[in-house]
């Protein structure tokens, strides 16, 4: 009787499709090196020091990954904006606590190592990370066949950055605070799998819908500029990612104070998904981003005597903050 001749490839993980991919990552990394100083890259794990403009920082940590997207990525079999997707949805969470990203990494896990795929992915990784000034300093590839289905993956970020404690958000809010938006680009990364589901019973037609795949919009710049100019007066920031506004904007406030809605532009994307689902204005509010991807809470009494002042910032003021007991 022949015996079996077990080997790794056999089994599904073809090493040297992995060597060649990680050869790309190493080429990518160092064409994208910043200013920045990292040491033992590729090797265990990476070394930074502590930024040095800090009196007794605090490190702030973040991690996310981008859903049910990766559905529609695979149905278009376009991925190379997803990566961006995959840094903002960390660097997002981490700016509104008042930190700088420093770095990230990322985690691709998936059913068969597809070079193609995988290059079209990094490279909007590498992109993410050159929007939000950070640098990609490792992360990891896993090819499990028994794992995935065909074409099934997953990819997580995370990012690391630094902050004075005199700089940690929220603080402070009070009644009558105003909300101000920064506009999304799109859906971000939330609310696919309601999306899914509308294309999966024929009520979108995904493959005309390259609009959904218009990646997380990065607001690392943004925030810097507006704290720049109003870290004096701003009280906290929310990013709207799942749970919308119902559940992002709670975590910033106290116990004792809620948010109340004012008219604004909403897109119409959202308008069809709306149609289309059927859901209340409530129910998409505690789904999408609805228009807005990152909220500013701002003192009332700056707003109302420096609108003009506020107006470069493109802000939307959508909203305000109220008492529980009205």
């Amino acid at each position: 009787m022949k015996k079996q001749n077990f080997t790794y490839e056999k089994s599904g993980v073809n090493i040297k499709a992995a060597d060649n991919f990680v050869k790309f990552i190493s080429d990518i990394s160092s064409k994208n090196k910043g200013k920045r100083k990292f040491n033992n890259i590729g090797g265990f794990g990476s070394i930074s020091s502590v930024p040095s403009n800090l009196k007794k920082p605090k490190i702030v940590a973040c991690t996310d990954g981008v859903g049910t997207k990766i559905e529609i990525a695979n149905l278009l079999n376009k991925y190379d904006t997803i990566g961006i997707d995959l840094v903002a949805m960390s660097v997002n969470d981490l700016i509104v606590q008042g930190a700088k990203p420093l770095l990230f990494l990322d985690y691709i896990s998936i059913n068969k190592i597809e070079l193609k795929k995988l290059k079209s992915i990094l490279k909007g990784i590498v992109k993410g990370c050159k929007i939000s000034n950070c640098e990609l300093v490792g992360g990891e590839t896993a090819e499990m066949k028994n794992v995935y289905f065909r074409n099934g993956m997953d990819i997580a970020g995370f990012t690391t950055g630094f902050l004075n404690p005199d700089d940690i958000l929220p603080k402070n809010v009070l009644c009558g605070d105003v909300l101000l938006g920064l506009k999304s680009s799109g859906l971000h990364a939330n609310g696919f799998s309601l999306v899914y589901e509308l294309y999966k019973n024929q009520k979108l037609d995904v493959t005309e819908w390259n609009e959904l795949l218009i990646p997380t919009k990065i607001y690392v710049k943004e925030i810097n500029a507006i704290m720049k100019v109003l870290k004096k007066y701003v009280k906290g920031i929310a990013h709207i990612t799942g749970g919308g506004f119902n559940k992002n904007i709670p975590r910033i406030l106290p116990e004792n104070l809620t948010f109340e809605l004012l008219p604004y532009n909403i897109p119409e994307l959202f308008k069809i998904i709306k149609e289309k689902s059927q859901l209340t204005w409530n129910e998409m509010f505690e789904t999408f981003n609805c228009g807005i991807g990152m909220v500013i809470i701002l003192d009332s009494t700056y707003f109302i005597n420096n609108k003009d002042h506020i107006e470069k910032f493109k802000l939307i003021h959508f909203g305000n903050i109220i008492s529980k007991n009205i």
